[in-house]
């Protein structure tokens, strides 16, 4: 716990994340990712120079009929206050449109009232809880199916609903998020898309090459993440035998 709460703390240091007087929204899906965020935040709380608020906020893809109270209890704990929002984003998606690929309309949606319902709490801040696989197996989505070499970022401005959302958990693994919630009441996703989505696929082409490539997940993320390891082209490039 206190490695992964170093990394949370290390992130929102060197990307500025929160400051004294924040009110953060959490989007608390329920899952595994979401829940070690909120607990991590909600330790941070305790001791960081820097005061912020903290309120979570899950949106309920049944409508209303999905039971999160294991969720609330364990916000209450925390002393986090827990809102639901009911969505009808499950009906529209499978039984009305009947996607196939449904992730990024259904991940707008979310971020949308996410967003909507943060702004109407008071909150300025959305923290969300992408960890590194997540920012690399984004990028190779971008890489494969976009033809672009683009990954999101730590922070971004919302200009609509002026709020700004965060990505604390950007250098903590997955294999964390999973060991820090194995006791917390996770909610598991029904989603029917679940284990089958383009995401899916990157994830095991990424495991495929760990047994060949030492450390391969490492590697990437440093590419991404540190500044002097991007050597893409530019408008001018200037060859030489420094960088053949």
């Amino acid at each position: 716990m206190k490695s992964t709460e170093g990394k949370i703390r290390k992130v929102v240091e060197q990307y500025d994340m929160i400051n004294d007087g924040d009110k953060i929204a959490i989007g608390l899906s329920g899952g595994k990712d979401s829940l070690a965020l909120l607990t991590l935040l909600a330790r941070l709380q305790r001791y960081y120079p820097k005061r912020f608020q903290l309120v979570a906020i899950t949106i309920d893809l049944h409508n209303g009929n999905s039971d999160f109270s294991k969720i609330t209890e364990y916000c209450n704990s925390l002393g986090v206050e827990h809102k639901i929002i009911p969505s009808r984003i499950y009906e529209l998606l499978f039984e009305v449109r009947k996607e196939s690929n449904p992730c990024s309309l259904c991940t707008r949606m979310r971020r949308g009232m996410l967003a909507n319902e943060a702004k109407a709490l008071g909150c300025n801040k959305l923290a969300l809880g992408h960890h590194a696989n997540d920012l690399i197996e984004t990028f190779f989505l971008s890489l494969f199916y976009e033809s672009r070499l683009n990954t999101f970022a730590p922070v971004t401005n919302l200009d609509r609903s002026k709020i700004t959302v965060i990505r604390p958990m950007l250098l903590v693994w997955e294999k964390e998020t999973t060991a820090l919630t194995k006791d917390l009441p996770v909610f598991f996703n029904d989603c029917p898309a679940d284990k089958n989505t383009q995401r899916e696929f990157i994830k095991k082409y990424i495991a495929s090459l760990a047994p060949h490539i030492k450390q391969v997940h490492e590697h990437i993320l440093s590419a991404l993440t540190h500044p002097e390891r991007n050597n893409l082209f530019d408008d001018k490039p200037n060859f030489n035998e420094n960088n053949e």
